[in-house]
């Protein structure tokens, strides 16, 4: 069942959002070669606790931190380490998710480490511009598969594949909640969106092919081939002509 949430509702969701907003802008500048993935953790985690909020990946699942970092091929659930260091040229994807008064609220962005390729810009731009590509989708009447289809247009009409394996989902009272929302579809099918719906709608693109291996830590997943991937998300309100962005920086 996919859950309709009140105003007073998406206000908390909105605060929980707002702290991940802030703590990924504040991470983006010490992205930089030299830093290790336990030290960006690390902040992260003083950072929402300083803002009133608690992490809602650390323990999830027994997921060990408050970041997922992932760099280069790694396309999402990167577990940070003291020993895994960001180098010149890296991009890097931070997701993360803080708990309100009871809500949660999920983010995610790539960012790049000094000066990196131009391959790696382009597959950055396209998967930023097929997350705005979804939520240009989002309203009250239109169909999940809307959403879903947008990113698969955006993505590989600009030369980038899409990952399946992982998916956006409904967020609230817990992190993931009804619907899954995969990032390729077709338009006209699938629930329609409803006024209070709240959704984290996250592509994962990869230059290369879009299958998948997950590592030997259970978490972390990779590309096959090696090939770079990217992450972008926000946590989004339903609303009668759009969408209310709540992780909106």
């Amino acid at each position: 069942m996919i859950e309709i949430k009140t105003p007073a509702e998406i206000e908390s969701m909105r605060r929980a959002s707002r702290v991940v907003a802030e703590v990924l802008a504040q991470l983006k500048p010490l992205v930089k070669p030299g830093v290790t993935t336990a030290e960006l953790d690390k902040f992260a985690e003083k950072r929402v606790r300083e803002l009133g909020a608690v992490p809602a990946f650390l323990g999830y699942r027994g997921y060990p931190a408050t970041l997922c970092v992932s760099i280069n091929e790694e396309i999402v659930h990167g577990i940070p380490s003291p020993k895994r260091v960001v180098r010149e040229g890296d991009i890097v994807s931070l997701d993360m998710g803080a708990v309100c008064g009871g809500f949660y609220g999920d983010a995610a962005v790539t960012v790049a480490a000094g000066e990196i390729s131009g391959q790696a810009r382009r597959l950055m731009e396209v998967t930023s511009g097929s997350l705005e590509a979804a939520l240009s989708k989002v309203r009250a009447g239109a169909r999940l598969g809307d959403v879903s289809r947008a990113v698969q247009e955006y993505a590989e009409g600009n030369g980038m594949s899409v990952v399946r394996e992982f998916t956006g989902h409904g967020i609230g009272r817990h992190l993931h909640e009804e619907p899954s929302i995969p990032n390729f579809g077709k338009p006209g099918t699938g629930p329609v969106l409803k006024p209070g719906m709240t959704l984290a709608i996250e592509p994962m693109l990869c230059l290369g092919r879009a299958d998948v291996i997950v590592k030997n830590d259970g978490w972390t997943a990779v590309s096959a081939d090696g090939s770079l991937a990217a992450h972008y998300e926000h946590t989004v309100a339903v609303t009668e002509d759009g969408c209310d962005v709540l992780s909106r920086a």
